[in-house]
């Protein structure tokens, strides 16, 4: 009797072991197909060129490898148009200031005001565009050229009349003091607290590369201050007559140095007055020693390194209120013209529509491209 009850418990555990070991198999079996589709379905996603050594892995882990390679690709195409932000650390007593990384750009203030939606007779990227005959004051091209928008570093300028206008020595010698800092827009200088040039050489690094801790230096050795040159600044525009222009600083570094394409124009042939605002905004490097090694600096702008360009006087200037902005004095078929750009998407567009605009010029001497609001004061 106990052995007929011990056999039929073991034809009992046979069964049951069995059943496990077939349930196993069969879990095994559709592990074994599922995972290759799962990775083929992953690596669809993937670029043709993307190739992953690793043999060595399970079928199941080349499968997670692709679906991270998949989204991580994702991922980089969803912020390969943002802008890099990058914050430096503040000594001293200011603290420490972070911003992250990829932030998305705001809106810029032509953006916000619907200026991009502005139709022209050319495909242009600036939301704010006006050419004129420097001779004449001919409107060539304009595209909402009486908006009041930012103007970044196009304000520098204005900054470098000032400082000739004062008639201070140009051998003085300027110190770069905490003072100079960026405490708006958190930007870094390659000009460190300390370093001492000429005001010369502080004009020549403002203007070429947009060196903004000179730009504040040369305003800081004023008569009278910082304050004393924001007003001076503000007097000059006036004086040009310039009523749609306000300054606040001498970099440009805030979306309170407002100002219009025509006002900008007034402010170019200012400027074009001034041989040596002409030489270093159109010089493409330059080299200053500011008392411990030697800073080379190159032009801000690339068009002047272009044999095929005739640049009396140029300027560029950023920030992400004000978009990428351009100013300058250049001779085209035989022409001399005055080109604003400003509130332009992408770091090289501002170049690339003042080509598109040399292009046209080039090609007709046909109508006058004007938007809806060319009825304004002329310049």
């Amino acid at each position: 009797m106990k052995i007929a009850l011990f056999s039929s418990l073991n034809v009992m555990r046979g069964v049951a072991l069995g059943t496990v070991v077939s349930a196993a198999a069969s879990a095994l079996v559709m592990a074994t197909l599922v995972a290759p589709i799962d990775a083929f379905a992953a690596s669809e996603t993937a670029p043709a060129h993307t190739v992953h050594h690793k043999k060595h892995l399970k079928k199941g882990a080349k499968a997670a490898v692709s679906t991270a390679t998949a989204a991580h690709i994702g991922a980089k195409a969803s912020t390969k148009h943002k802008r890099v932000t990058y914050t430096l650390r503040a000594h001293g007593r200011h603290g420490v200031v972070h911003r992250v990384a990829f932030q998305p750009r705001s809106p810029t203030a032509g953006q916000a005001f619907g200026l991009q939606e502005t139709p022209e007779g050319v495909a242009l990227r600036s939301n704010v565009a006006f050419v004129v005959d420097q001779n004449t004051s001919e409107v060539l091209f304009d595209k909402n050229s009486t908006s009041v928008v930012p103007i970044a570093s196009i304000t520098k300028l204005m900054t470098a009349m000032v400082v000739l206008d004062s008639k201070a020595p140009l051998t003085d010698q300027i110190e770069v003091t905490d003072e100079d800092r960026d405490y708006e827009k958190h930007t870094g200088s390659r000009l460190r607290v300390g370093s001492v040039l000429s005001r010369e050489d502080m004009l020549h690094i403002a203007l070429m590369a947009s060196e903004n801790r000179a730009a504040a230096a040369l305003s800081r050795y004023y008569p009278g201050g910082r304050p004393a040159f924001i007003a001076a600044m503000n007097a000059k525009a006036k004086e040009l007559g310039m009523s749609d222009t306000h300054f606040e600083n001498p970099t440009g570094l805030t979306s309170h140095n407002v100002s219009t394409a025509r006002d900008l124009v007034k402010m170019i042939n200012a400027a074009y007055q001034y041989p040596m605002i002409r030489r270093f905004s159109t010089d493409r490097s330059y080299e200053v020693y500011p008392g411990r090694g030697v800073l080379a600096y190159n032009s801000t702008n690339a068009l002047v390194r272009n044999p095929s360009w005739d640049i009396g006087l140029q300027k560029t200037g950023f920030i992400n209120e004000a978009g990428e902005c351009l100013v300058m004095q250049a001779t085209i078929h035989g022409r001399p013209v005055v080109m604003v750009l400003l509130d332009s998407a992408g770091k090289y567009s501002r170049f690339a529509d003042a080509t598109r605009l040399r292009k046209w010029l080039d090609d007709t001497d046909g109508p006058r491209i004007t938007s809806a609001d060319a009825g304004g004061r002329g310049t």
